[in-house]
């Protein structure tokens, strides 16, 4: 079996952010997992305990300096998570979220709310993503050993009135798959699993898989090994690939060229690499598209905003932006933007969204989120339209976004003339002013994108 095989690759080593499990028994899979730990028993899911790490304490020190005697703060309010972007609504249901961990989701909202108004995951996209404008999810487990609720979340979307009843008329899918971070643990029952999620009609690629060489959290060689068999068993039954990718450039695109045809439809998932990696992998594969999430807008991160503006050698100017609108030019400039827009929820809150009016100066100023959902898209896709604002009116038309960037991690909310311009951002003047992009277009493009790649 595949495990045997690898047992003896490395020491095992159980890093804290792949091994830790959520209240439904599923182990978070990003790279930006919550701060709290779980222990496992060797029993099925129910079994899987979640408990808080131990604080390393100095009774002296801490009556000396005060420390660990403050409570931690409040979380800001519930109603925080209610703010819905001017781009969207209920009624346009204009968002497409192509990968997302409900599961993880609603966990870390329970955690954070533990008397939250949502008691189930089902009253929790039905009260926060509907409202927001959510059409559509990709739902993604990436766990090993697979965790058998999977099939409870895709079962109960398999008919219209399921969907209408317990997803508020939401569209769930999902991708299956075996994360880098857990390829050590990947075996044959681990596949069996995978592939019989594979026949579900909800079910709409194989991920995410990959490579990851920032944590190495399994040996290299293992990571190789799993992304290449997963990436054979989607290639024979046609499926989508959800791809991780994270400081293995070189390896991640040589084998993505050995496995996979030209034509496949692949997804490269938060990507953070280079944008000349980036530029090579769109150059190779036409139906490849790069997932854009709401790390793009913060400041550590440029990389992301360089890889989707190379996608425009030379952006029009405003002067042209009207005709280009007139004359079936526009969709030629929509069919350069290959992205997908996505959350990765609940990790990688917007930083755009802080601009909003109850940030600002109302309820929540001061106040970070402590999770993200997929009624957030519309903030990263207004930083998008930002980037593609044309020369020379970029400076004044992207001020905005790049004021929303200084947010990440603390920084100070903008103004609230800054918030309104940034809640204003579809009207026609300064849609204009950004050569025709606004973020309902880039929902737009990256909407069609997702049927291209996952048919959704």
């Amino acid at each position: 079996m595949l495990r045997a095989c690898f047992r003896n690759a490395h020491p095992l080593v159980v890093a804290s952010r792949s091994a830790r499990l959520n209240a439904f028994g599923f182990r978070a899979c990003s790279t930006h997992a919550a701060s709290y730990t779980t222990t496992r028993n060797d029993t099925p899911d129910k079994a899987y305990t979640h408990t808080k790490p131990r604080a390393h304490t100095n009774s002296k020190t801490n009556l000396k300096m005060g420390k660990n005697n403050k409570k931690k703060a409040a979380p800001p309010p519930e109603s925080l998570f209610h703010i819905v972007h001017p781009s969207s609504s209920s009624s346009s249901r204009a968002i497409v979220d192509t990968h997302t961990h409900l599961a993880s989701t609603f966990e870390a909202y329970r955690h954070k709310y533990p008397s939250g108004q949502y008691t189930t995951v089902y009253d929790f996209v039905k009260g926060l993503y509907a409202p927001a404008g959510v059409e559509a999810m990709v739902d993604v487990w990436c766990e090993a050993p697979v965790r058998p609720i999977w099939k409870e979340f895709a079962d109960a979307a398999l008919a219209n009135e399921q969907r209408a009843e317990k997803w508020g008329g939401v569209e769930y899918w999902f991708v299956m798959g075996v994360h880098p971070h857990e390829a050590r643990l990947y075996d044959d029952a681990v596949e069996a699993d995978i592939l019989e999620a594979m026949t579900h009609p909800r079910c709409v690629g194989w991920g995410e898989i990959g490579l990851d060489y920032h944590y190495d959290n399994s040996p290299r060689p293992v990571q190789q090994a799993v992304f290449a068999r997963q990436l054979k068993h989607a290639v024979r039954l046609g499926k989508p690939l959800t791809i991780h990718t994270r400081e293995a450039d070189e390896d991640t695109e040589r084998i993505l060229k050995e496995e996979v045809p030209r034509e496949h439809r692949i997804h490269i998932h938060c990507f953070t690499d280079s944008p000349a990696f980036a530029q090579r992998l769109l150059d190779w594969f036409p139906n490849l598209y790069i997932g854009i999430t709401g790390v793009i807008t913060y400041t550590s991160n440029t990389d992301t905003s360089t890889a989707v503006r190379n996608m425009f050698p030379s952006l029009p100017s405003p002067s042209t932006s009207t005709s280009t609108a007139t004359n079936g030019a526009s969709e030629d400039e929509d069919k350069k933007l290959r992205i997908l827009l996505e959350t990765d929820a609940p990790y990688m809150v917007p930083a755009p969204i802080y601009t909003s009016a109850p940030f600002v100066d109302g309820e929540g100023k001061g106040k970070k989120l402590p999770l993200c959902h997929s009624g957030m898209v519309p903030w990263t896709a207004e930083f998008v339209a930002g980037l593609l604002t044309p020369s020379p009116s970029s400076a004044s038309a992207s001020a905005s976004g790049s004021e929303a960037a200084t947010l990440q991690e603390g920084a100070e909310a903008p103004s609230k003339a800054a918030a309104t311009t940034q809640g204003e951002n579809g009207g026609g003047a300064e849609k204009e002013a950004r050569g025709g992009w606004d973020a309902a277009r880039v929902m737009r493009v990256a909407r069609a994108n997702a049927r291209v790649v996952y048919g959704v």
